[in-house]
């Protein structure tokens, strides 16, 4: 009886918990989508000054990312692209929160600009499946918001949010366009499903995944990665398009595209170079490398990219500190 009242009481405070932050979060949306874009653009400036300056929010984890990756910058630069990201990360929000009553079919044109639109809209309209891959760069939740406005539905893979309620918020802004979102765990007959129906699926490239995943070269650090990714081109046929959505410019201004043909493996012409799961891997990291050194400010540094080694690696640092003990 114990042990039950003490799990009851223990599921209330986090029940408690949970509502309390997403009413917190909707007060929060609320006042961003009843002020102006440049307003919003302000207050992020200054959000981001508190959580980066004030607060240090994940400080650790931005200046050990930011000094690995950019071993050659200054801290003065290095604390500019921190400064950077946190307005980028709060004014991602303000979109996130106005897209739905700015950017409609009639007028998507004056807040998207797509240099490959005739490129990327050949293969979304072939009877083919496709994998988009993208990462933590600019406002890549807006990316799928915006294809479905132009009437391509796709189907993206996340995880759900830890908060019950604030997922259910989010997966109606998601899917309130024609994006369907399925869970990263218990959705393969899904996605086996849209792949067989030539459906378009759209994945994070970026996420870790763990010590038995595909280790690859991305920013100068080993980084693990899920095969999936380059199984569903090498296996099911389906291109791979690697893409961005940045801002270019002010609040809502997105520059979506794949850098051409450059940004796409197609399996019906695919190079013997990318004909295996590790180059082809390798190869969508390449491009995600190139997007964010081209925008080092609109990545999520705060992102725990690069975790643990891979175990041939640390069974052979293992090796060697033994050998070196012993030798001593």
């Amino acid at each position: 009886m114990s042990n039950n009242g003490t799990n009851r009481d223990t599921t209330l405070v986090q029940t408690a918990r949970h509502f309390l932050e997403y009413s917190a979060a909707r007060i929060v949306v609320c006042i961003f989508q009843t002020i102006p874009l440049s307003w919003c653009d302000k207050a992020s400036r200054a959000l981001g000054w508190l959580a980066g300056r004030v607060f240090c929010v994940r400080r650790k984890t931005i200046d050990e990312n930011l000094r690995l990756v950019f071993p050659n910058e200054s801290q003065t630069r290095r604390d500019e692209i921190s400064r950077q990201m946190w307005h980028h990360l709060f004014l991602m929000l303000c979109e996130i929160a106005q897209a739905p009553r700015k950017i409609h079919d009639t007028n998507w044109r004056d807040y998207v600009t797509i240099p490959d639109k005739k490129l990327m809209t050949s293969y979304f309209l072939a009877w083919r499946p496709v994998v988009l891959v993208s990462g933590h760069l600019g406002n890549f939740e807006l990316a799928l918001f915006v294809t479905g406005i132009l009437g391509i539905p796709s189907y993206a893979i996340a995880r759900p949010l830890d908060n019950p309620y604030l997922n259910r918020w989010l997966k109606r802004f998601r899917e309130s366009r024609g994006q369907f979102i399925l869970p990263t765990t218990g959705s393969a007959p899904e996605v086996q499903r849209v792949l067989d129906g030539g459906g378009m699926l759209s994945l994070l490239g970026d996420q870790h995944a763990g010590t038995k995943g595909c280790w690859v070269d991305f920013m100068g650090r080993p980084a693990s990665c899920h095969k999936a990714l380059a199984l569903f081109t090498l296996s099911e046929g389906a291109p791979m398009i690697v893409t961005h959505a940045v801002r270019n410019g002010g609040p809502l201004q997105l520059l979506v595209g794949c850098n051409g043909q450059k940004g796409i493996a197609d399996p019906a012409n695919l190079s013997p170079e990318l004909s295996d799961v590790g180059s082809l891997t390798q190869w969508y990291n390449q491009r995600l490398e190139e997007f964010v050194r081209s925008y080092p400010e609109q990545y999520w540094w705060v992102h725990r990219r690069w975790k643990e080694k891979p175990r041939r690696v640390t069974r052979a640092q293992a090796m060697n500190k033994e050998i070196e003990s012993r030798a001593a």
